[in-house]
């Protein structure tokens, strides 16, 4: 019995964000905190509103689970059968009208953002695992934050970040995040790149303890073509990609967009660097849709999210695919590991 505690306690502390109350996050965070996969790989606690966790576990028509609603980390009992709470008390289901934007919800999915950063940082927990929020119910509360990785690189004053997508298949970072296309040239300089570059290096040199092979992809279709479609690849990209060889770091690039990606997948990469969202997240979610994991790197502490939105369409309904989220917590305990 005493090894088997042993076994419990060392199992990483994840603290699991509820997302928007309207939303499929209540349901995929009762799916994913009972299932085999997470509870073999850490000690969960939900930071929301308990009365939306059970309405979730009433809609995935899960029986027989305990809400240990709890006010301090140390309350959490960690056992099977039980969701511990970390109860807000702030999203009361007769305001907040499933699938449906609002104030109130985007100001109570902010609210949890706030309160497990703050326990991460006192080290009350060793990661964050984050359910979705929908960007207009965040700025209807007041809140001109555009995601989950500005609030976080705002609150924990970060300035060297990036977000970087897991699969079995595929990781990527993006060089941009949440940017219209338009203005994707007017954010890329040689000095991000390699910064980028050095940082995909010291992520997978970390987690994957090997020498990471790391390709760039262009902008522009076919790289450029040697500056007659762009000349970014010219200006920025090539420059950026020639100061991280000399670094020390084995990298390629840029290398055309409707390639890289295709070269990535067999094998030849570890990881891409995408120049913008789409560019990255389409390939990804095409091979590896409801398994890839979003990583903030860069930050004080392991944070990992889950790669699709709110579902308002499907709220309620039961039909919310948690895959994702056992995917967010269990990178998260392999993460905290590599610290």
């Amino acid at each position: 019995m005493d090894k088997l505690l042993d076994s419990a306690r060392s199992k990483p502390i994840v603290g699991v964000t509820m997302g928007d109350p309207a939303g499929i996050g209540p349901e995929i965070c009762a799916k994913a905190l009972t299932s085999n996969e997470v509870q073999g790989v850490a000690r969960c606690l939900v930071i929301g509103d308990r009365r939306f966790i059970r309405q979730g576990l009433k809609f995935a028509r899960i029986e027989g689970i305990e809400i240990n609603s709890i006010k301090k980390v140390s309350e959490a009992k960690f056992i099977r059968f039980t969701i511990d709470v970390l109860d807000l008390n702030n999203a009361d289901p007769a305001k907040i009208k499933l699938g449906q934007v609002s104030k109130p919800a985007g100001k109570a999915a902010f609210e949890y953002i706030e309160r497990v950063i703050e326990l991460a940082k006192n080290g009350e927990i060793d990661a964050i695992a984050t359910a979705p929020i929908n960007k207009e119910a965040i700025h209807r509360a007041g809140l001109k934050f555009d995601g989950h990785t500005e609030i976080l690189a705002a609150r924990t004053r970060t300035k060297e970040y990036a977000m970087m997508f897991v699969s079995d298949r595929l990781w990527v970072m993006l060089a941009t995040t949440h940017l219209p296309l338009m203005k994707v040239g007017k954010h890329l300089n040689k000095k991000k790149i390699t910064r980028l570059i050095k940082l995909a290096h010291e992520t997978l040199s970390r987690v994957r303890m090997k020498n990471p092979k790391i390709g760039v992809a262009g902008l522009n279709p076919h790289a450029g073509e040697a500056g007659i479609f762009g000349k970014e690849e010219i200006k920025i990209i090539r420059p950026a990609v020639e100061a991280a060889k000399k670094l020390g770091i084995d990298v390629k690039g840029p290398i055309s967009p409707d390639a890289i990606f295709y070269l990535a997948n067999s094998g030849m990469f570890d990881l891409v660097i995408a120049m913008y969202h789409d560019q990255g997240l389409i390939p990804l979610k095409l091979i590896s849709f409801n398994r890839s994991v979003n990583v903030t790197v860069g930050l004080p502490f392991v944070r990992t999210s889950v790669d699709h939105g709110t579902g308002f369409d499907i709220a309620g309904k039961g039909w919310a695919n948690p895959q994702s989220l056992i995917e967010a917590i269990k990178v998260a305990a392999h993460f905290t590991k590599s610290k």
